[in-house]
């Protein structure tokens, strides 16, 4: 994977962006109605830092029945991979990201859900 230093930092410039990806790497893998309710942004906001964020290969997604589910890219290299999770090491207690794990942490109807949407 060819990401540039440059975007990576770009991306991690967006509050949206970099919320998004501390609870990818916080959790492994969510849906986007499980970051939407987290960051407590509209799906459309999301969907769109979302597309960027896997235009620049930093995340990927896969599709389960209706649901879109997104990861921190697995081919990401390891400097990419270094800073992500030193990112997440030093966010991780501040907020707004306890507040958006927590919130994540008590959203009823997670993933697998009928009226997660």
């Amino acid at each position: 994977m060819a990401i540039q230093a440059t975007d990576l930092f770009a991306a991690l410039s967006h509050a949206t962006r970099l919320r998004t990806l501390m609870l990818l790497v916080e959790h492994g893998e969510l849906c986007v109605c499980e970051l939407t309710h987290a960051i407590g942004v509209s799906q459309p906001h999301l969907s769109r830092h979302l597309s960027q964020l896997r235009e620049l290969g930093l995340v990927a997604d896969r599709r389960a029945g209706l649901w879109v589910y997104y990861r921190v890219h697995p081919d990401l290299p390891g400097w990419a991979q270094a800073v992500l999770r030193e990112t997440h090491a030093g966010l991780c207690n501040s907020p707004p990201f306890v507040a958006d794990f927590s919130a994540l942490s008590a959203m009823p109807n997670r993933p697998d859900a009928p009226r997660c949407a």
